[in-house]
């Protein structure tokens, strides 16, 4: 009897698995369909088909295949908001689902970061030509922060498996916001708040795959903006060192010298874009970040 009850538990999970797959390609589609309409520059001319393609292509965003995750999905979900190809009710019913998306288990580490991905297209369809209203613009702020101080899944690209990348993903995400003049100020401490959450992330981890220059995009965009003084970037930079640890750890911990590594290549990474920037709001981060670099040993 038990080894009975054991086959049909493995045949149903098998078909729960099944099913998970079954959901991309989306229903009507193939993988060689996809691969023709990605040939084709993702041109559709039947307008309903595309919206109801685009919502059924969420599911792809979990799939284990890089190509049809990262290749397919998301380069039409990327390719039609920048074409203006999707709707603003379908914009709306995607941003939706890829909320949900992010609260959706993720065993394999796939759903959340590119998830968090294209939420960065759905953010710059709004910021280009405003569409959600200000309720909706600081929910998604709220969200996004939350997303990326949450990560603790570092892993970034893999011969195998392509891209995760939650942290680089998210920054995506939090620079399309930085750069929504509607934002305030509250929403941009936020957004730098998030943002220190990994520059130095608590479970230690050296990153090796860019994430410190794409946790420093949304920072350069707040800088763009001339609402902090060099005071307070000095404060919020130099805030950035404790998150090393004891200092008796100094070179003797591998925990630390992995914190030391992302920190340095953040401040290094926005300082050489400060000094080559001819914009005098990014000039004026130069001395707050050299201040900083002298609190790291």
């Amino acid at each position: 009897m038990r080894r009975t009850l054991a086959v049909v538990a493995l045949l149903l999970g098998s078909c729960v698995a099944l099913q998970a797959q079954a959901a991309c390609p989306p229903e009507g589609q193939t993988r060689e369909s996809l691969e023709a309409l990605k040939a084709a520059k993702f041109a559709m001319d039947d307008a309903a088909a595309r919206q109801k393609l685009a919502l059924g292509l969420v599911d792809c965003l979990g799939d284990p295949d890089p190509a049809l995750r990262d290749g397919l999905a998301f380069e039409a979900f990327s390719h039609w908001m920048r074409e203006g190809a999707l709707s603003e009710a379908t914009l709306r019913t995607l941003r939706d689902r890829l909320y949900e998306g992010l609260k959706a288990d993720d065993p394999e580490g796939f759903r959340h970061p590119f998830s968090a991905l294209v939420l960065s297209e759905v953010a710059r369809t709004d910021r280009v030509k405003p569409w959600m209203k200000p309720k909706e613009r600081s929910k998604m702020v709220e969200i996004a922060t939350r997303y990326l101080a949450s990560v603790d899944d570092y892993r970034g690209f893999d011969n195998k498996d392509g891209w995760r990348h939650g942290v680089a993903h998210g920054s995506d995400w939090l620079l399309q916001l930085a750069l929504m003049p509607s934002l305030n100020g509250k929403q941009l401490d936020r957004i730098l708040d998030a943002v220190a959450m990994q520059v130095v992330p608590e479970k230690p981890h050296a990153y090796v795959f860019g994430e410190p220059g794409r946790l420093g995009r949304p920072v350069l965009a707040i800088a763009k903006r001339g609402m902090y003084t060099p005071a307070q970037w000095e404060t919020w930079l130099t805030a950035l060192t404790p998150k090393l640890g004891d200092e008796k750890l100094a070179y003797n911990d591998e925990a630390w010298l992995a914190r030391r590594h992302d920190l340095l290549a953040f401040l290094t990474g926005l300082y050489l874009e400060a000094d080559r920037s001819e914009d005098p709001a990014l000039q004026a981060l130069e001395a707050p970040i050299v201040a900083a670099l002298k609190t790291v040993p």
